[in-house]
């Protein structure tokens, strides 16, 4: 089992700063409503929880050069 680096932080409420190995991203959004993620990678998703066990995700990754 390999082992992993990630940690998060909340710099103000409903904004979070996520640091793993490889990249950081900025999360807006909190439990209710939808989230939207921003990764230093390009990656852009956007997820809302839905009742029961339903759950929504769109990821879109823009291509760097």
């Amino acid at each position: 089992m390999p082992l992993t680096f990630r940690k998060s932080f909340r710099i103000l409420p409903g904004v979070r700063l996520n640091i793993n190995k490889r990249s950081w991203s900025i999360t807006t959004g909190g439990k209710n409503g939808p989230r939207h993620t921003r990764s230093s990678t390009g990656r852009r998703t956007t997820s809302m929880d839905l009742p029961g066990p339903f759950g929504w995700r769109r990821t879109t990754t823009s291509k760097r050069r």
